[in-house]
């Protein structure tokens, strides 16, 4: 059964975008690498479930970082987009790449705090610095963290504390 990805006139288009080096890939296995490639993104499958008709997988692995190192993917789809340009039939103005999120300063959300608030939330950021070097300065001298026992309870020699929570 032949898993043929591509027609012959789109690996006609794709080929010149693939680099090949002084010690391959062998021409006549850079299509059946690429469409190895392909059925990888394709299908979902892991490398290693990949079938046998388009080599071993990983070679196919290693030419895929190697085309993606070279900027063979971006030569090939603004080739791609420049061919659909000369043919009328591109509208960028649909593509959509990248769904990055930034998040935003709290003053962008229309968030306003008055004076006070603000000068507290300042000086509790500044004092959580300060006891955050405070511990790292400890930890370099000492090499572990010196063990402090936790707000409600009474830890005191005789072991007879109690919870107060």
């Amino acid at each position: 059964m032949s898993r043929v990805q591509l027609t012959d006139a789109e690996w006609e288009f794709i080929e010149p975008y693939l680099p090949v080096g002084a010690y391959g890939p062998y021409p006549e296995r850079l299509r059946q690498q690429f469409e190895g490639v392909i059925w990888r993104f394709k299908t979902g499958g892991q490398r290693r479930e990949m079938p046998a008709e388009f080599g071993a997988w990983p070679t196919v692995g290693n030419r895929f970082r190697q085309w993606r190192d070279a900027g063979a993917f971006e030569a090939l789809l603004e080739g791609a987009i420049a061919e659909a340009a000369k043919r009328g039939e591109v509208d960028l103005s649909l593509v959509s790449v990248d769904s990055t999120t930034a998040r935003a300063h709290h003053d962008a959300a229309g968030m306003h705090l008055d004076g006070e608030t603000m000068t507290a939330l300042e000086k509790a950021a500044a004092d959580e610095a300060k006891a955050r070097t405070k511990g790292a300065a400890r930890r370099d001298k000492t090499g572990s963290t010196a063990e402090t026992p936790s707000s409600g309870r009474n830890d005191d020699a005789s072991g007879a504390g109690t919870n107060s929570g």
